[in-house]
């Protein structure tokens, strides 16, 4: 990459590090690297960080930005994670205008900019759906390892004490940062950014914005734009570096002595020969035939195929290698638009920099000499559509037309092994399915693989065969051809990454990714200690009851369904005293519902069963029951049942035994948006003997304060 030796050696702006809360520029004389317009070959933008002190940069995200995130809870970070997308979104053209620059359209922008601003969305969604609002996750059931239940152990999930630092790849400069802040600031790790230079600028504007918002908590997001040479000697055993890049940078940072011997935690999104799967029965002029066309085209041409997850090997039936060949050309031919972006009509850009052309052409030499033959495209400089609307060459910019080879070897090892980062794919003819499987695997891991198929069989036989070596497996037939999301698009809710050569990593996956940024630590200790480190009530910590004194209750306890949150506490709860089951009832229960299942009307067949000592009492109806024990009916600060889960029925009840109920507040969520919040109730019925009938948690939605109900009917 070309360099200037001063700032006004080259018209174009010094793109700006944003670190320990303020906008930072390198000195006068420092030597900058100069970054040109894709298309047109312009300056654009200039980068250095000579003399930026990184690891005071560590230590700012480290103490201020752990500091102010820690103030705020799981659901109060997952909230303002939507304010920041909200922001985003409002000036999401003004990112649009700056993109052009690095050659993407309209619709590559679909796939980075929108990408990234619905990944905050995704995210700020599922983490206040799916995690407490606390900064203690719980994680599996809690494990009792004392005879009296008196000493307990579970795991649970705290934020690590460092920095969450990434480098990305030039080819998303805006959801490559975002999907990796995104379960980051959830968690309450600051962030700091290193995106690749080709396309920091973007990354910056982004940054910018994000800025501009106040939403951001002091030191909870710092960039380097610029060289970040010497980060991993500056991080310990306290962070965690996210990598997306090539996999030999990858193992240059995963040898790094301080993520071997230091505990640097470590994970990369590498490089990916990605494939796409044909089955035998999606022959020319079937849907699935003309689907995996527009796959692979559109694989090829978004983003000027500078995509991780692109489509670098077609696998297809032998017999019908000829057929996708042409048919992937005519499509290129029909529906591509090499040029400026800025131009009208265009639906393809130009490669990232003339370093990248350089880069894919000798990529595309080297298979050529392996044995590949170029079908269609070429390498030579093309005709593109320029910005005045005229076709010409652009000599300055880095154009290259869509490129398919085809292999009479499908099992070259070039094919396998050398990526060209750019518009290029490779056809590749398979004999039977244990073929394609096999070449599938040749990638040597990968991020993804599109399987191309309308029968069940095949689906089965070729996803069990390659999901060992990939990340993601796309199911493509003509009942998701209009619907999916698409081979290369990594969605937030499902993990991104691959084994093997795609770096071993995993990102994304909804609060999977969250979780990436915690440590899981093993506690033991008492039900008293554990539901007060936890936030969740634990069977054997202290109770306050309500109901009945023969069952644990007082008479000087208040009902908990007269309780607001502001009142409520873990171990609240009531105690029921018994009803008697009479066989009048089941029937009733049995007929008024339907449910005339044998064991609740036929004594006979009922008795013959190894589990029923006769008719017994419905399980719905015993959680009825239970609902009536434990309830109080009049109006108040309990606004809603919505649910129970983990429901469990494990002693059987028969006609003249009787049940009661233990309901206990096991976890308050107040919701930040909202003036009530959740209320998880552990629920334990037992019959006459103290045997546990059955288990299960209900759900219930509870004023803050108990105004809706205030003095009714006083």
């Amino acid at each position: 990459m070309p360099t200037a030796a001063a700032h006004d050696a080259v018209d174009a702006p010094v793109v700006p590090s944003y670190v320990r809360d303020g906008w930072w520029l390198p000195a006068e004389d420092s030597r900058l690297a100069v970054v040109a317009d894709a298309s047109t070959g312009e300056p654009v933008a200039r980068f250095g960080a000579e003399g930026l002190d990184l690891g005071e940069v560590v230590e700012h995200a480290r103490t201020v930005g752990r500091r102010t995130l820690g103030e705020m809870s799981l659901h109060e970070r997952a909230l303002r994670l939507k304010e920041l997308a909200k922001h985003l979104f409002g000036q999401r053209e003004e990112l649009y205008e700056i993109t052009v620059s690095s050659g993407v359209t309209t619709k590559d922008n679909l796939v980075d900019v929108d990408g990234g601003i619905g990944t905050l969305f995704t995210y700020s969604s599922k983490g206040r759906r799916e995690l407490p609002n606390s900064n203690v996750v719980t994680e599996g059931p809690i494990e009792q390892l004392s005879a009296d239940g008196s000493f307990l152990g579970g795991h649970v999930l705290t934020r690590i004490p460092g920095v969450a630092a990434q480098i990305n790849a030039f080819n998303f400069p805006v959801w490559g940062m975002l999907e990796k802040f995104a379960p980051a600031f959830i968690a309450g790790v600051p962030t700091l950014v290193k995106p690749a230079t080709p396309t920091g600028y973007i990354t910056a504007a982004a940054v910018r914005m994000m800025v501009e918002s106040g939403l951001l908590p002091d030191g909870s997001l710092q960039l380097i734009s610029g060289s970040a040479r010497g980060l991993l000697d500056v991080l310990d055993h306290r962070d965690m570096l996210s990598f997306t890049g090539s996999a030999d940078t990858a193992g240059a940072l995963r040898s790094h002595p301080h993520v071997v011997h230091g505990g640097v935690r470590f994970t990369a999104e590498a490089d990916s020969l990605n494939a796409a799967v044909l089955g035998p029965d999606a022959t020319e002029g079937t849907p699935e035939f003309d689907a995996f066309i527009r796959a692979v085209v559109t694989e090829m041409t978004v983003k000027a195929g500078q995509k991780c997850t692109a489509i670098r090997r077609v696998i297809v039936p032998e017999a019908q290698r000829e057929a996708v060949t042409a048919a992937l050309g005519r499509r290129i031919r029909d529906k591509v638009v090499l040029g400026d972006p800025r131009a009208a009509g265009v639906t393809m850009g130009a490669l990232a920099s003339r370093d990248q052309l350089r880069d894919v052409r000798g990529a595309v030499e080297e298979m050529l000499a392996a044995g590949g033959r170029i079908a269609h495209g070429a390498l030579e400089t093309p005709v593109v559509r320029t910005l005045s609307g005229e076709d010409a060459t652009a000599d300055e910019g880095a154009f290259l037309a869509p490129i398919v080879l085809t292999w009479e070897d499908p099992g070259a090892e070039a094919v396998h092994s050398r990526e060209a980062f750019g518009p290029v794919t490779s056809v590749l003819g398979y004999r039977d399915l244990d073929d394609a499987v096999r070449l599938a695997a040749r990638g040597g891991g990968s991020l993804v693989a599109t399987v191309c198929t309308h029968d069940p069989d095949t689906a089965r036989e070729l996803t069990v065969g390659i999901a060992g070596h990939h990340g993601r497996v796309h199911l493509l037939d003509r009942d998701t051809a209009r619907s999916s999301t698409g081979h290369g698009a990594a969605m937030p809710q499902l993990v991104h990454g691959g084994p093997g050569r795609a770096g071993g990593g995993e990102e994304l996956g909804g609060t999977r990714a969250v979780k990436h940024h915690m440590q899981r630590t093993a506690v033991q200790g008492s039900p008293d200690l554990l539901t007060a480190v936890t936030g969740l009530w634990h069977t054997g910590a202290a109770q306050r009851l309500a109901g009945d004194p023969e069952f644990g209750g007082s008479a000087e306890e208040i009902h908990p369904f007269r309780k607001s949150l502001a009142e409520l506490r873990l171990g609240d709860g009531v105690a029921s005293g018994l009803r008697t089951v009479s066989e009048e009832e089941i029937s009733a229960f049995a007929q008024t519902t339907g449910d005339t299942f044998y064991a609740h009307t036929d004594p006979e067949a009922a008795a013959a069963n190894p589990f029923f000592p006769g008719i017994v009492a419905h399980g719905y109806l015993l959680v009825s029951w239970g609902a009536g024990l434990f309830v109080d009916p009049a109006p108040g600060p309990v606004l809603a049942n919505y649910g129970l889960e983990d429901l469990r029925f494990l002693t059987p009840v028969a006609v003249g035994d009787s049940i009661r109920i233990t309901l206990t507040a096991k976890r308050i969520t107040p919701r930040v948006t909202d003036e009530h919040g959740e209320v998880r109730w552990d629920a334990v019925i037992h019959n006459q003997d103290g045997e546990v009938v059955a288990t299960y948690d209900v759900l219930t939605l509870v004023e803050k304060e108990n105004t809706t109900y205030a003095g009714w009917n006083a």
